[in-house]
């Protein structure tokens, strides 16, 4: 595929995935690491170095055997990535690209030059003050300024909450110091978030491309799960997310993956919180979940080879799950093995010896029609790391933000219960899930419009409408969602429910609303599962059977009709 090597410092896990995706297109990387690094396992030749990546020596001895140098951290010596990339400009053999470029890794690795960069150039960012060579006195000012509690974090070298120390109070302050020892600090005020999302962006020579938005949660500061995408998520919020995390990668020079976590605020306003010029633990489901990995695209991006932007699309819904040292020096193996008897599964094992505890071992990907289908699976895996880890009942908040319901029923007054009584048993015997609600087009029209606009991001597949009368319900619904809308005619006092069954099928271009029967609420329960088993096998094979009993009931009929004629039927039907 390409003769062009790549050297990258560090060979941790995110290195050992690089080196797995580099292998099927047949391009040689060549690590910087120490001899048993995970990354080296998988990787048998003779251009890998051994010693540090922040040793200038051992990076010029890398670069020397490559075409290009890249980072799977940031926590590297610029200095002589500046050097290399001087070199290499100038013509000299001694040089090589380097990618992202040097100064990139030099404003990142740095975590408040970090955030005065971005704020600089409008990427909105949580407030920070510089604590690095102040005294205790500067620190308590921050609590006075920011309140309590604050967050106190090195400016280098942190990374899975090392280096971070949350300020509760004034009492807190010389424990945080402390902590943290000499290190260089700096103080952010507190984020009041509702969840935490990330974006992996891919900067190439002429494009920034955007993975979808992804729910991270983390315990300890240490990533724990992604879904993929982000659950309870409205659209708009997404978009604005994917806006913003290229807006904050465009300004950086080089190219490559990077990893952009943000916050979400309670109102749904974005700060991006870090950045990192690197694939990251955010974007490891892009592995199963995307046709190109994080790993593929930022190989492709330094390399200058195609990244078509679908690609980066999901595929179906994912979740990871960090499988973190447990209590045991084999917890992760158990995990391991337990998940190979989960059909959806994916199992990576970063070779890491000895598990420690926190220490991250590995990790598991399942991906499923359904986000439901694939929280399922995963439930039992995590309460097996929190078991392992001694943690007890999962502390994770697996359903929480996504919520199970798929189809939204709604009504203009409780009288058409009655109607929408068969609806309702069909959609409990496929074991579909609904949320039944009372509302009004012409009486509580601000309150149809919300629910209408936020059904996709609240979890909702398909939405049933009921209505006599003029029968708006059906038709303003649809015309605030991209939801499918299947409207249920209800015959009212006057004309026999045909008033209702002609307003919703005579819809203005544009507003399509899929009709059924006047009072006919199980057709618009099997219509609404039939949209459901496109992507879920459960509920097809729920209404194949459905069809087959049909099938049977009405050959059963025929067969006792010929066996008693019609008359004798008749009398059997008391008629």
């Amino acid at each position: 595929m390409d003769n062009r090597k790549v050297g990258v410092l560090g060979g941790g896990q995110l290195g050992r995935m690089l080196v797995e995706a580099a292998n099927r297109l047949n391009i040689q990387v060549n690590i910087l690491d120490s001899s048993g690094a995970p990354a080296k396992q998988i990787s048998a030749h003779e251009e890998h170095v051994e010693g540090s990546f922040k040793n200038a020596d051992a990076i010029r001895n890398l670069a020397a055997g490559c075409d290009v140098v890249t980072v799977e951290i940031e926590h590297v010596d610029t200095s002589v990535l500046e050097e290399i990339a001087d070199e290499a400009r100038n013509g000299s053999s001694n040089g090589v690209r380097v990618e992202p470029h040097w100064r990139t890794l030099q404003i990142i690795k740095d975590k408040y030059g970090q955030k005065m960069w971005l704020a600089s150039r409008g990427v909105e960012v949580a407030e920070s003050v510089d604590l690095e060579g102040k005294g205790e006195e500067a620190f308590r000012e921050v609590g006075e300024r920011f309140g309590y509690p604050f967050m106190l974090k090195s400016k280098t070298e942190a990374y899975d909450g090392r280096g971070n120390f949350v300020v509760k109070s004034k009492d807190g302050v010389e424990e945080a110091r402390q902590a943290l020892g000499s290190r260089p600090l700096y103080a952010e005020k507190w984020a009041k978030f509702k969840m935490e999302v990330a974006v992996m962006v891919v900067k190439t020579k002429d494009a920034t491309l955007a993975y979808p938005v992804v729910e991270t949660q983390h315990e300890d500061s240490i990533c724990k799960l992604v879904y993929a995408p982000a659950r309870g998520v409205k659209a708009e919020v997404a978009a604005r997310a994917q806006k913003l995390a290229k807006k904050a990668v465009e300004g950086f020079e080089g190219k490559g993956v990077f990893g952009v976590e943000m916050f979400v605020l309670e109102d749904g306003t974005l700060l991006v919180n870090e950045i990192a010029p690197r694939p990251h633990n955010s974007g490891h489901y892009t592995i199963e979940g995307c046709t190109i990995s994080q790993y593929d695209a930022h190989l492709r991006a330094i390399l200058d080879l195609p990244i078509p932007a679908s690609g980066l699309r999901l595929r179906e819904p994912a979740i990871m799950l960090n499988i973190l040292g447990g209590k045991t020096k084999d917890s992760h193996i158990t995990v391991a093995k337990r998940a190979m008897e989960v059909g959806g599964a994916s199992v990576h094992l970063y070779g890491k010896g000895e598990a420690r505890p926190g220490r991250k071992m590995g990790h598991l990907v399942v991906t499923a029609a359904t986000m439901r289908e694939a929280e399922d699976m995963m439930e039992p895996l995590i309460n097996l790391v929190d078991e392992l880890a001694g943690k007890g009942a999962s502390s994770s908040t697996l359903t929480a933000t996504s919520p199970h319901t798929e189809v939204a029923v709604i009504m203009g007054s409780d009288s058409d219960l009655p109607v929408l009584k068969p609806c309702f048993q069909l959609l409990d015997r496929f074991a579909i899930s609904y949320q039944a609600r009372i509302t009004s087009a012409h009486r509580t029209p601000d309150w149809l419009r919300e629910f209408a606009k936020s059904a996709h991001a609240n979890g909702f597949k398909v939405i049933i409408a009921a209505a006599g009368g003029a029968a708006h319900l059906p038709g303003m619904a649809a015309s605030w969602t991209t939801l499918p809308v299947i409207g249920v005619p209800v015959k009212a006092t006057h004309l026999d429910g045909l008033d209702s069954l002609w307003s919703m099928t005579q819809m203005p271009r544009g507003e399509p609303v899929a009709t059924v029967g006047i009072n006919n609420g199980m057709n618009a329960a099997l219509l609404a599962a039939r949209i459901l088993a496109v992507g879920d096998l459960r509920v097809e094979k729920c209404l194949r059977e459905f069809a087959e009993a049909n099938e049977t009931e009405v050959l059963a009929k025929d067969a006792e009709l010929l066996r008693i004629g019609p008359v004798g039927y008749l009398e059997g039907m008391g008629k």
